[in-house]
């Protein structure tokens, strides 16, 4: 049962840099990308509504690092505890940016919001970068440090190379080539999740929680995966394509 968790959380781990990767990247792109108001407009509108149903992918992997390794997630939370803290923080001024920006009018209000949508999103890559690097590394007793700040660095220019082929590909209405592109940044972006889980195998498995939790654990969440990958499908389906959203 250990390792079927232990795969379960790389794969939630993969995915959500493979999904949500792109809304973080095209937020830290938004003043590049997006240098009038409409430009900005079509940017959130392409992103927005997948925003949502890739944070779920977030929230189930707390979900199994709390319920089938309780003892890595106390360790990790009191040893990275700031980076813990700017990754939620960011986490939430992001969100507040997205769903902000258009409940009042006038272009400062916008602007503000606009604003907010791209720190949050630079302090999320640049949170999730120095995490990798601090459980590579065997959670140092400092996580702020220049390996930290040299991995979050390096994960924010992936995030935003991945939300560059998203947008490339969702504006341009899968013009030729963008679609394989895109793909090949989503795989891009869920290597450093990967390969950081590779090198915490054992450490992770040695760690996990007793066989007893894990069946029950087992019980209670399996019948839910259906309804996540559901969602996701509904989600693709219905704005991959088409015109883009106005509220947001």
């Amino acid at each position: 049962m250990d390792i079927f968790w232990f795969l379960t959380f790389t794969v939630l781990l993969a995915g959500y840099f493979a999904l949500e990767g792109f809304d973080i990247g095209l937020g830290v792109l938004l003043p590049v990308l997006g240098r009038t108001p409409a430009a900005r407009d079509r940017l959130v509108g392409a992103m927005a509504p997948f925003v949502l149903a890739n944070e779920v992918w977030l929230v189930a992997l707390a979900g199994v690092l709390f319920g089938a390794f309780p003892v890595l997630e106390g360790r990790a939370l009191s040893r990275m505890y700031p980076l813990v803290v700017a990754l939620l923080l960011a986490w939430i001024v992001r969100d507040a940016g997205l769903w902000f920006r258009r409940r009042a009018g006038g272009a400062a209000w916008r602007l503000v919001w606009d604003g907010a949508l791209w720190a949050g999103s630079a302090g999320l890559a640049l949170a999730w970068g120095a995490i990798l690097m601090a459980v590579v590394r065997g959670l140092p007793a400092s996580p702020f440090d220049v390996p930290a700040v040299a991995g979050g660095l390096a994960l924010l220019a992936l995030l935003a190379w991945h939300g560059r082929a998203f947008a490339a590909w969702r504006l341009q209405e899968g013009a030729p080539g963008t679609g394989r592109t895109l793909l090949l940044s989503a795989c891009a972006a869920a290597a450093p999740a990967v390969l950081v889980m590779a090198a915490a195998t054992g450490h992770m498995l040695g760690n996990a929680a007793p066989d007893q939790t894990l069946s029950v654990l087992s019980v209670m969440v399996v019948p839910i995966a259906p309804i996540l990958v559901g969602a996701q499908v509904w989600v693709w389906r219905t704005f991959s394509r088409g015109a883009l959203p106005t509220f947001f």
